[in-house]
């Protein structure tokens, strides 16, 4: 049966693999069961950032169009030209089940960035405001990124899973059904052969 040699050796080898595959199958259900509850709670958490992106959104532009009006275009774009946006950005992995999921993370600067002198009210609020969308978009790039990275995880654990249950698993307990039954047949013809001489060798005797 597909070259294996019914040998006591590889039914011994063929149950240890046996027992792998099993267990191999329960931590992957186990590794699948846990992402996906962190996928479903993932999906809550992106839906709330997506509808912060979009209220941080209106804001925003809001306190642009104000700015603009108030205190004049070119004002407004000349302050956000000599503004910081970041202070730093670095990118880390987090470690889900073996799962390494990639997150942004971004320091602003603290506080306003200009002096309230040299700007209106309405400019300085616009900075927050947009200070406060790019803060939210991030959000929003870390969970989706991570809800993809995940439901990517899940489908290869599923895919595993399947390929153990039905198509590793029984190929290896059919494999052990072929040597057993070999064995068992060698066994009996064994005690068939030993009985005959025995029988041969109670008539000499005799």
């Amino acid at each position: 049966m597909n070259g294996t040699s019914p040998t006591r050796m590889n039914l011994l080898t063929r149950r240890s693999q046996l027992g792998l595959a099993i267990r191999g199958v329960d931590l992957l259900q186990k590794k699948r069961d846990a992402l996906v509850r962190e996928f479903f709670g993932l999906i809550h958490e992106t839906l709330k950032a997506r509808k912060d992106l979009n209220e941080a959104g209106k804001e925003a532009h809001m306190a642009l169009l104000l700015a603009k009006a108030f205190e004049g275009p070119r004002e407004v774009g000349t302050f956000s030209l000599s503004i910081p946006i970041i202070s730093d950005a670095r990118a880390e992995l987090e470690n889900i089940w073996g799962t390494r999921v990639p997150r942004l993370i971004v320091e602003w600067p603290h506080g306003i960035t200009t002096s309230p002198v040299s700007v209106g009210g309405r400019t300085m609020a616009a900075q927050v405001g947009f200070r406060k969308l790019s803060q939210t978009l991030l959000r929003v790039a870390n969970t989706e990124s991570r809800l993809r990275r995940i439901g990517e995880e899940i489908k290869k654990t599923s895919r595993r899973v399947n390929a153990l249950e039905q198509a590793v698993i029984p190929g290896i307990q059919s494999q052990i059904y072929y040597i057993q039954q070999v064995l068992d047949q060698q066994e009996q013809e064994d005690i068939f052969r030993l009985k005959r001489i025995k029988s041969k060798v109670t008539t000499r005797s005799a």
